[in-house]
């Protein structure tokens, strides 16, 4: 049976980022938040869910250009 106030503690965190970061950033990265969130948090590493979405730098702009145009 589903406990929801497991699920409730679960942080979920979100991280976009321009294409061209390697698996080993992404690894280190992740266990880097995952460990800062469980001690702030107070909750076990397990928990903490880390979604990467690369972007296209096609797909992102600032200041009204493409990133891939800079």
């Amino acid at each position: 049976m589903l406990n929801i106030f497991a699920v409730l503690k679960m942080p979920f965190i979100e991280i976009h980022h321009l294409e061209g970061r390697t698996q080993k950033q992404r690894e280190q990265l992740a266990k880097a938040i995952t460990q800062a969130v469980a001690d702030i948090f107070k909750v076990q590493k397990e928990a903490v869910w880390i979604k990467f979405s690369e972007m296209p730098k096609d797909h992102f702009a600032t200041g009204g250009v493409l990133v891939s145009k800079k």
